[in-house]
């Protein structure tokens, strides 16, 4: 038998349901607790022939520090730590050393600095296509990060319990999201099944689609009218052009508010695509109300070269701004707009601009969108969901890995709800 030791970081209890085994040995678990200390222990018994191959998951209401002085084999334990609003944890899981890289990065991006050998370094150290070997420290700093991002699938049941007697709203981003990253953005296809997943989950909750991609571009991949379309990160906003109204005072929808830059963002684009030609594999796509200049397929030595071009076309107009994205440059008009803007923006159109019974929930996978991650815990509803398979600086409360798990999640949202209207019918 091992014993487990938590400290407490506020008062209360834990309840001896959140514990759960997902092999389903555990044979008996029970708790003990002194008023005297901040210690509580818990047994576990478990069938030993069984530990190494058992992950025994444990949820709780409170922050909590693992020791596993005891146990056969300490590795296998892990936690996932849940309040009703997780905290922001300021690194996400960062060593200080690339923390500060990234910040460094921001603040130069943002006073228009020339990129640097730091910028290169910061793109590699949080690029999956990077990360060709897992190293202890790496392996530890992925488990700290799990325990303050724990998976949306296990904290299914949580999350619903949170969101009983409200109104559920999905915002969704669409890049390594919906789809996978590719290559070439004009191949960024979702696949039949997630479309009728995204169907499915507009049928039983008002859904928009939130993403950097022009608004039409991305309607062409999409193809679901019932959907709301937030495009150009928010700049470009319609609603459904069919489906059901979820709230009696939601409006019809047709917002662009950066309208006056159209013929600057074209003249822009033009000039991006002779500066960058000369750079193999650069590509620049016109997103109507913003310009993304696509480097995946550009070799890491030309980056720099690649970014200086940019930045010096983009110095010329003082009326635009520069910002990184997920191996992307965006160029945006400097108005006070993006994802988590929209965002509320939406919820207002939906009748849900100061209502307390909504719970919003957002799923993306770019740094653009930790401006509506912030956005829902600045509310205290709702959540953001981060899709990464790598520890990152965010603000999200909680992870999934890819677009399929991201589908799973969504297919288990819409049998919840259809599971639990027909309790209710039946109970009436």
């Amino acid at each position: 038998m091992g014993k487990f030791h938590f400290r407490i970081s506020q008062s209360g209890f834990i309840r001896k349901k959140h514990f759960l085994s997902t092999s389903g040995k555990l044979k008996s678990c029970f708790f003990t607790s002194s008023s005297s200390s901040s210690i509580v222990s818990f047994n576990i018994e478990a069938e030993r022939e069984n530990m190494a191959s058992q992950n025994v998951l444990i949820v709780d209401a409170f922050n909590l520090t693992l020791s596993t002085e005891g146990l056969p084999n300490p590795s296998i334990y892990s936690i996932a730590s849940q309040q009703k609003r997780p905290p922001v944890v300021p690194c996400g899981g960062y060593t200080n050393k690339k923390k500060i890289m990234l910040q460094n990065l921001e603040t130069n991006a943002a006073a228009g600095a020339r990129p640097n050998n730091c910028w290169v370094e910061s793109i590699r150290a949080s690029s999956p296509t990077h990360m060709k070997s897992i190293t202890p420290s790496l392996l530890e700093e992925k488990r700290a990060w799990i325990i303050r991002h724990p998976s949306a699938l296990d904290m299914f049941h949580e999350i619903t319990e949170a969101s009983k007697g409200k109104q559920i709203v999905m915002f969704l981003d669409y890049d390594g999201t919906l789809s996978p990253i590719v290559e070439n953005p004009d191949r960024a296809f979702m696949s039949g099944k997630m479309r009728r997943a995204v169907r499915q989950l507009a049928k039983y909750f008002p859904t928009a689609i939130v993403t950097g991609r022009c608004r039409d571009k991305v309607y062409d991949f999409v193809k679901l009218a019932e959907l709301y379309y937030a495009g150009s990160h928010g700049m470009d906003i319609k609603g459904p052009t069919k489906g059901l109204k979820y709230n009696q005072k939601s409006k019809v929808v047709n917002f662009q508010p950066a309208s006056e830059f159209l013929p600057l963002i074209d003249k822009v684009y033009k000039v991006l695509v002779e500066k960058t030609k000369s750079t193999p594999g650069a590509r620049v796509e016109n997103n109507k109300f913003c310009i993304s200049v696509h480097f995946r397929c550009v070799d890491e030595k030309k980056w720099n070269d690649l970014a200086q071009k940019v930045k010096e076309v983009v110095n010329e107009y003082p009326q635009l701004n520069w910002r990184q994205g997920r191996m992307v440059m965006e160029i945006r008009p400097k108005i006070e707009w993006d994802k988590g803007k929209a965002l509320e923006f939406l919820l207002e159109c939906l009748g849900f601009a100061d209502c307390s019974s909504v719970f919003p929930v957002y799923i993306g996978d770019d740094t653009t969108d930790e401006d509506a991650f912030k956005i829902l815990r600045k509310r205290g509803q709702g959540f953001g969901i981060l899709v990464s398979k790598f520890p990152k600086k965010t603000s999200a409360s909680y992870s999934l890995r890819e677009p399929d798990e991201v589908m799973d999640f969504l297919q288990k949202l819409v049998r919840w709800k259809r599971d639990s209207a027909h309790t209710t019918k039946s109970k009436v």
